[in-house]
């Protein structure tokens, strides 16, 4: 995801992959675009814009080819094992001399040193270490991960954030760096003021559901024809919400007219909320809290299909090289004068690698054909 990012905002990104089957995630489980022998919806995900190299660095015509490629880099990402690419050359320490400007990011699961540096980690695991998962859940049940690799997604985007970063540096000190970035790490930082509260406070955060422990009406309601979520966070939204429900009374009501009250009587404020809700639908009432925050929760398909989607631009159907066209969702930065390229469709596997090998590494034909009877390069 990081690079994809990358790519979208006009990086060069070429991304090394074994030429035996390539990244894990294209044999990955669920829809595969093309059908049973095309690309995993995971690969296709994370992967436009890329130049992929069929290459295998295990090998030292392979390892001489990376360092060629090097030479012409800004930036080196990796995510193994700490300690994994020292075999092979490929660690910091080996390539900080020879390439001094380069930046070079690795992504581990509990940062480059100390103890617990050479465990593998999933994110799902990381949510249950982190404390996060004890937070997330039913208040009278247990804790529960994200279905959304959230660990993994936050830190993609402190990747980016902290590559752009170091390329902004190196402007005033022209010299690369490393940067150690630990989805444990991010996973804490990811707490956010649930972290605080407990250590400000020293109580574990309560479980709330889909609702919050210090706030309401802050949860799901039922409609006519379905639930809504309300966020009414501050006394003015509440205010507005109760005239915009016709009852103008209830925020003046001293059982709900403070946000502690209201905790305190949140089933009562809650079961009084849902019945005038009941006699509409959460289409209109939508539209009846347009002012406040408030909105449908909706299934996958009613996301993807709402109109407000395409108008954003956040859809975009690639032409895959193998597999034909395949709907994904698109970039979500915007810019005014440097607009993102998000139109580039993931790359089959070694698709370029004999376009970088010559342009980038300088290799001709004859060297090429080596490489690839040696099974070097795919």
């Amino acid at each position: 995801m990081c690079t994809q990012m990358l790519s979208d905002m006009g990086a060069e990104v070429i991304k090394i992959e074994n030429p035996d089957g390539g990244d894990d995630t294209r044999k990955g489980a669920g829809p595969r675009a093309g059908g049973e022998t095309g690309e995993s919806h995971f690969f296709m995900t994370y992967n436009r814009g890329k130049k992929s190299v069929a290459l295998d660095f295990t090998k030292p015509d392979g390892q001489a080819i990376v360092h060629k490629l090097l030479e012409k880099a800004d930036v080196m990402i990796e995510n193994f094992r700490p300690g994994v690419l020292k075999k092979y050359g490929l660690d910091w320490a080996s390539v900080r001399g020879k390439y001094p400007r380069l930046i070079y990011l690795s992504i581990s699961a509990y940062g480059q040193t100390g103890p617990l540096s050479d465990r593998p980690g999933y994110d799902p695991v990381l949510q249950a270490e982190s404390g996060m998962m004890s937070v997330n859940g039913e208040a009278d049940g247990e804790g529960l991960r994200h279905a959304i690799a959230i660990v993994d997604t936050m830190t993609a985007i402190h990747s980016a954030s902290a590559i752009n970063a170091a390329l902004y540096a190196r402007t005033s000190t022209g010299k690369g760096q490393h940067i150690d970035l630990a989805l444990y790490d991010t996973a804490l930082v990811s707490l956010g003021n649930m972290g605080s509260y407990y250590l400000i406070g020293g109580d574990q955060p309560r479980r709330a559901g889909n609702g919050h422990f210090a706030s309401a009406p802050n949860s799901s309601f039922e409609t006519a024809n379905g639930k809504i979520y309300m966020a009414v966070a501050n006394q003015k939204l509440f205010v507005d919400t109760c005239k915009a429900m016709g009852h103008p009374e209830w925020a003046t009501d001293p059982r709900f007219a403070t946000i502690a009250a209201r905790v305190a009587n949140k089933p009562l404020l809650t079961s009084m909320m849902e019945e005038v809700l009941k006699t509409d639908t959460k289409e209109n009432w939508t539209q009846k809290f347009r002012h406040l925050p408030a909105g449908p929760i909706r299934t996958m398909k009613e996301a993807l299909d709402e109109p407000e989607v395409k108008r954003r631009g956040m859809l975009k159907t690639y032409k895959h090289t193998r597999v034909g066209d395949v709907p994904l969702i698109g970039s979500n930065y915007h810019f005014s004068d440097t607009p993102v390229d998000d139109t580039r469709p993931p790359p089959s596997l070694g698709e370029h690698t004999e376009s970088v090998l010559k342009e980038i590494a300088g290799l001709g034909d004859n060297e090429i054909a080596a490489l690839r009877e040696k099974k070097v390069v795919g």
